[in-house]
């Protein structure tokens, strides 16, 4: 792997390459390449912001953000976040990291699909998913040099169709728990998917309660 791509240090200590190791072996490319893209957009955007933040713990975020599509979450209760969240955390603890930095790995995850809060929470939890909103759908394309983008595409390419192959993939990770999509975006990736799929709506919900009034 290159050590340094768009003027970004892809760390390479023990930690790191235990997590590059072991994620590599459970996703697919495609999978893989979007969260190494992932990082370094990431990386860029919290340099540019100016913002403190631990460039190790943010790979492994990157890495491990999108494990719950693997199959073997396929029938989890859980949003698929949360899968890949408890995922990292697992990881985390069986190398001895420290407790407090654990849970940030795990909120940023938990958190990377959910509009409106990371970018309020601390530096790792917004730039996780400023580096997601930037691949998945170009968020601040603009504000990155054409040299940089073209960079980051070169050491991990965005293979043909990867628009609609991530779709696909995000679709199958979570096909088979439709109802852990209720209230997120992940409820858009299925409706466009899945033809029988029917979306929850909060009002229906209120309106058709127990209540009397």
């Amino acid at each position: 792997m290159n050590k340094n791509v768009a003027g970004v240090d892809i760390p390479d200590g023990v930690l790191a390459r235990a997590a590059f190791e072991h994620v590599r072996g459970i996703e697919p490319e495609l999978l893989l390449h979007h969260a190494l893209r992932v990082f370094l957009f990431a990386a860029l955007i919290g340099c540019k912001d100016a913002l403190a933040f631990d460039m190790e713990l943010l790979y492994v975020s990157a890495l491990f953000h999108n494990v719950g599509l693997n199959e073997r979450y396929s029938h989890s209760p859980n949003r698929f976040e949360i899968d890949s969240a408890n995922a990292a955390r697992e990881f985390l603890r069986s190398h001895r990291a420290d407790e407090s930095e654990t849970a940030q790995v795990w909120t940023a995850i938990a958190l990377h699909t959910t509009p409106g809060i990371p970018e309020h929470m601390s530096p790792l939890v917004a730039l996780l998913s400023a580096g997601v909103h930037m691949d998945v759908r170009g968020a601040r394309y603009h504000e990155f040099m054409a040299q940089q983008r073209d960079d980051i595409v070169q050491a991990f390419p965005r293979e043909r169709g990867f628009k609609t192959k991530l779709i696909e993939a995000y679709a199958c990770g979570m096909e088979h728990r439709p109802e852990t999509t209720f209230g997120t975006v992940n409820a858009d990736v299925l409706d466009r998917w899945d033809p029988d799929y029917r979306r929850l709506n909060f009002c229906g919900l209120v309106l058709g309660s127990e209540w009397p009034h």
